[in-house]
């Protein structure tokens, strides 16, 4: 897939994120973020076995983790929109009047249902950082060994992907920890991808526009590596 980077003579210059590559979110600071998308599970509805156990595995997985996360939970009415509009195309193709009657009252109740009583849909994610330390600290750390070697000087842009390779390598290890332990509580989680995270951004930039999908995270979603 090709880089993805944000247009400088746009809003978008006011975004703290430099680029979004390899389901990495490169900030303008240097440091890197991941995104985990989490399911989300009815606590009220387990046996109250159940709820100490996962309150259990939750404090675990917060005790094992050596660096801070943060968790947001996302919150907006449910765009019914296109669902509307499909079931609008089934009742335009449909030959059986009685059917065809059916759907026109179910589209109706639909409506009325949704502009009375507000649908909120709710999605769950893990923001994982990662700041690391420039690579010319790194490397004025070893310049002393450095003069018992003779390397050809490394160029400024290389020496940056190298930095932002090793964060990229750091991160994902800190992403799969947190799947381990997020699915030990018994939930799903899935690493967001490129497309993902930019739908994501866009539905949270642009609230009032229709929202785009993001995936579910059902029990056959698999995370990715």
């Amino acid at each position: 897939m090709a880089d993805i980077t944000f247009a400088p003579d746009s809003t978008q210059q006011f975004v703290e994120i430099e680029e979004i590559k390899d389901g990495v979110v490169i900030l303008k600071s240097g440091g890197v973020r991941s995104v985990v998308m989490v399911s989300g599970i009815n606590f009220e509805l387990k046996s109250e076995e159940e709820q100490d156990m996962i309150t259990g595995a939750y404090q675990n997985f917060l005790n094992s983790l050596d660096f801070s996360i943060q968790i947001i939970v996302h919150s907006r009415k449910l765009n019914i929109d296109r669902y509307l509009a499909k079931m609008q195309d089934i009742f335009t193709k449909e030959p059986n009047e009685l059917l065809k009657n059916q759907l026109s009252e179910y589209i109706s109740f639909i409506r009325g249902f949704v502009k009375e009583n507000e649908i909120m849909t709710k999605q769950f994610f893990v923001v994982v950082p990662y700041e690391g330390a420039a690579f010319s600290d790194v490397k004025k750390g070893f310049s002393g060994f450095s003069k018992l070697f003779s390397q050809k000087k490394k160029s400024a842009q290389q020496e940056a992907q190298e930095s932002i390779d090793q964060k990229k390598n750091q991160i994902r290890q800190r992403v799969d920890q947190i799947i381990g332990g997020i699915e030990r509580i018994g939930l799903r989680a899935v690493p967001l991808q490129d497309d993902e995270l930019l739908e994501l951004f866009y539905n949270l930039y642009n609230p009032e526009t229709v929202e785009k999908k993001l995936p579910n995270t059902t029990a056959e979603d698999k995370p990715k590596a």
